[in-house]
Parts: structure tokens; sequence; C-alpha cells
């Protein structure tokens, strides 16, 4: 068992624009978590990865830069953020009457209590079993053409008010958003996420 975590390592907290999936668009407090042991080779964030290099807050510190901006929206991302128990760190944000959402790879076990699950499964580790019940968005980030089946392998597994989308990889987007694109419009089960953000030229 995770026990909770007094204090989280930050690699960043902005106030920006939701970039990716169901909330694209929509004014949003991202809290990123410092530690991964993922470890996918196209990650963009892979300073992330190591824990140590990034300071500590309290719950209180995170919860007091999230009620700073105007929005009631806060994704809690990563890194991998259920590497540590996220029970008290939610709790706190609501109790402020702010939604949580969360982006993870549900490679460790669900911890926190969420409005919003994302789940994007890797390759690099595979997904506890229980996030598929409890995933209302899967994005499957598509690198190259096998991954196709891979997503439709845990489509087949989420339950069935899970949202689908397929994200290009940002680096490879010239050549798999065309396949991407021909793939939804012959399965429109799926929807298409762009990043958005980096279009724009935001964080």
């Amino acid at each position: 068992m995770i026990e909770t975590q007094v204090e989280l390592p930050i690699m960043e907290a902005f106030y920006t624009i939701q970039g990716e999936g169901h909330f694209s668009g929509n004014a949003a407090y991202f809290i990123r978590l410092g530690g991964c042991d993922v470890g996918c080779v196209w990650c963009d964030v892979k300073d992330s990865w190591d824990a140590d290099k990034w300071p500590k807050q309290t719950i209180d510190q995170i919860v007091e830069g999230a009620l700073k901006h105007e929005s009631r929206l806060a994704v809690i991302t990563g890194g991998e953020p259920l590497m540590y128990n996220l029970d008290d760190l939610t709790d706190a944000i609501k109790a402020h009457g702010m939604n949580t959402n969360i982006e993870t790879s549900g490679a460790h076990p669900l911890s926190g209590t969420w409005d919003w699950i994302c789940f994007s499964p890797k390759k690099f580790m595979r997904p506890k079993d229980e996030i598929y019940d409890m995933a209302d968005e899967l994005k499957v980030v598509i690198y190259n053409k096998s991954d196709f089946a891979w997503a439709e392998e845990h489509a087949k597994r989420v339950n069935p008010d899970c949202l689908l989308y397929l994200q290009p990889e940002w680096d490879k987007s010239d050549q798999m958003l065309p396949l991407i694109i021909d793939y939804i419009k012959d399965n429109p089960q799926w929807k298409i996420s762009l990043q958005t953000h980096k279009f724009m030229e935001i964080p």
C-alpha cells in the first residue's frame, strides 16, 4: 500500500488552456508531479522522470497556487502522478470547490477522488486492471501503425461510457495524422485529440 504523501515533488504548476482530450480548450490549473518510471521513448517531459530533481511542496502550498486563478479545474499530471497517494491532495482541492482531473498511464494503483480520469496507457508498463472500469477517457498516442490495433485492445476493456481518443505523437504528426483521420472515418467511435497547446505555443 502506498502511504499518504504529506509533500509532493512539483516539477511545475501553471495556469493555461487544456490542449488535449475531452477538456481541450478549457482554462485549467496544471499540477505536474515529478517522478515517472514508465519510460516512454517519445516522452516530451523527460525532465519529469527524476523526482529528486524537483522541490517538494505541502498540499496547502499546492492548493494555494491553484486558488490564485479563476478556473475551477485542476489537472494532475506528470510524470506519472499515481506513483503517489493522491487522496489528501484531491480532498484538499475539492474542499475549495475545484474539479479534479488526472492524466495517467494507469500503471500504478488508483488513489484520489476524481471528477475525470484520462487514461493514457503506454506499452512500456502494463496498466493496472482497475483503471479500465474507472476511466472516463481513453487517450492513446499513435506513434506507429501497430498502435491502432493496440488501441483497440484497450478500448475493448474500458467501460461503455468511456470516450475514445487517438492522438498523434507530436514529432510524427505528419505521418500519423493522415492515418488517424482515415482510421476514425472508418471507426467513428473514436475521436481525434490534438496537442492544441503546442499549436498555440503555450505551456
